[in-house]
């Protein structure tokens, strides 16, 4: 293998979009002659780091106050984010789901990459949050998805800042790129796809850094 073609991808697992971008993503992958020669690493980023673990708001609720619009309208807007994800074999509740603070679920993925574990454990998260409607803020409920996923020791971090380091300097490195949404894909730091764009579109974004990479 030559030196791997690298997509750093910033999300957050309670962004919708970033949820639709991950399985585009793959999609294009599943297309790409090189994926073979292709590295993804994962990202953090927080929607909203203000806020608290354990939310005042229903996710409805928390839309229709921060853009202004009625529960008619976000339920519209949800409907058509389920219809989207259906598409890709999801099913979603996202008028049960509760906005949550996702710095710890940030962490624990951190701490599955040390066990192999991390895209087993990105999985988990988002259909958690998204499927099961469970608040991922809640340390007893990310250890018991980090057991049905096969890691081990995540109750240790909730005592101490491990793994705190590594979210904190994904997010300084989204700031110092300019990164203000997610899903955000950077490939061998050249080119940005910015949102869930589709699958065409990280297809091409994919053969452009490729080729890119043979004029060097």
């Amino acid at each position: 293998m030559s030196v791997p073609l690298v997509l750093d991808l910033w999300a957050d697992v309670v962004c919708p979009f970033c949820n639709l971008g991950r399985h585009q993503l793959a999609d294009a992958l599943a297309r790409f002659e090189h994926a073979d020669e292709v590295v993804l690493i994962h990202r953090a980023f927080e929607l909203d780091p203000s806020l608290p673990a354990v939310p005042a708001l229903s996710n409805p609720e928390m839309l229709a106050e921060k853009y202004s619009i009625s529960l008619e309208q976000v339920a519209e807007m949800h409907a058509r984010l389920e219809a989207q994800a259906a598409t890709h074999g999801m099913t979603w509740s996202l008028a049960a789901t509760r906005p949550a603070n996702t710095f710890d679920a940030h962490r624990l993925i951190a701490f599955a990459a040390t066990q192999g574990r991390a895209e087993a454990m990105l999985d988990a998260l988002y259909h958690a949050h998204f499927s099961e409607a469970r608040l991922v803020s809640d340390h007893a409920v990310l250890d018991e998805i980090a057991k049905a996923v096969g890691v081990t020791g995540s109750a240790e971090l909730w005592s101490g800042d491990d793994f705190a380091g590594e979210v904190r300097r994904d997010e300084a490195r989204a700031s110092q790129l300019g990164l203000r949404g997610v899903p955000a894909l950077v490939l061998d730091s050249a080119f940005l796809v910015s949102g869930a764009q589709g699958a065409d579109a990280f297809y091409d974004a994919l053969n452009r850094a490729w080729a890119r990479r043979e004029d060097l």
